[in-house]
């Protein structure tokens, strides 16, 4: 869940702040089922077109999520559940970044926002369970921490041959929630727990053989082959594909929501009250090499 690289200095703690504090901007009303829609937020792009909503992230150079770029990307896909007519909803990263995702910012992991933050990224996963749409996630460059588990909750991956994948949160001190419950039913429960437990990556054609993502294909032709699936959900009943991402959602649904309120708790409640994981966090910030206590 934690981000791996660090962004601009300052960058990560300009939105670390209380519940409920707006946006930079908010995006104005719109209606559903219209047929074009673009709204600009501070951290993300949301454009509907032709049936596709595309959340795009453009926060450069890594985008890092914090706090306030989650809950914009959380408020775009709540603006997709009231669209009957959507085929199809599109992560992706704008050209002037870097990565897909670097992940959760590791600035916001201490006591004053960790329950926010954690609340504003697990957030996003019981969004998408609602939307009942397919979503899609563009990959063109490192996905790590919080962006792999996104990801990993996306019904197709395509990724471009440098891409890279993984969860290093473990050389932080502490675990990716949604990663120890999604990986190991995509991957398989040992390489999962292998590469949680070691915080190794992985590139595009690892990726793929293990089942993470659909697709590899060079960068300059990720749009084509985009397209090349979008048009092939276009052709169907939106009706009927939000009922059938209902359906292969049922079962794990209902494990879901439970597994991952345990998990949380035992993140927010347990793990975060070790000194090993403050001492991650804090070497981090600090760049230098953790010392353990291990306790």
């Amino acid at each position: 869940m934690l981000r791996w690289s660090r962004s601009r200095p300052g960058s990560d703690n300009s939105y670390a702040t209380p519940r409920g504090t707006p946006f930079r901007s908010r995006p104005a009303a719109c209606v559903p089922n219209s047929k074009t829609l673009t709204q600009q937020f501070q951290d993300i792009q949301f454009q509907i077109d032709n049936r596709v909503a595309r959340i795009t992230f453009r926060r450069p150079p890594l985008n890092v999520f914090n706090i306030a770029m989650m809950r914009e990307i959380n408020a775009a896909l709540n603006e997709c559940i009231p669209r009957r007519d959507l085929a199809a909803i599109v992560f992706d990263a704008a050209p002037d970044t870097r990565a897909f995702s670097a992940g959760v910012a590791v600035e916001e992991h201490v006591p004053a926002t960790v329950f926010q933050m954690l609340d504003s990224f697990h957030g996003i996963f019981r969004t998408l369970l609602q939307t009942a749409k397919p979503v899609i996630a563009v990959v063109n460059g490192p996905a790590l921490g919080g962006g792999c588990e996104l990801i990993a909750a996306c019904d197709i991956v395509i990724a471009s041959t440098g891409a890279r994948f993984g969860q290093p949160e473990i050389k932080l001190g502490v675990f990716p929630p949604i990663a120890a419950i999604l990986l190991p039913r995509i991957i398989g429960e040992r390489r999962a727990r292998e590469l949680i437990l070691t915080g190794d990556l992985i590139d595009a054609d690892e990726a793929l053989r293990l089942g993470l993502v659909n697709y590899v294909a060079p960068s300059d032709k990720l749009e084509e082959k985009t397209q090349e699936i979008l048009a092939k959900l276009r052709d169907n009943s939106a009706a009927a594909l939000g009922m059938t991402r209902m359906a292969l959602d049922i079962g794990g649904q209902i494990g879901f929501e439970s597994t991952m309120t345990n998990v949380e708790n035992l993140y927010l409640h347990e793990l975060m009250k070790t000194e090993d994981a403050e001492e991650g966090v804090r070497a981090f910030m600090e760049k230098r090499k953790p010392r353990w206590r291990n306790k």
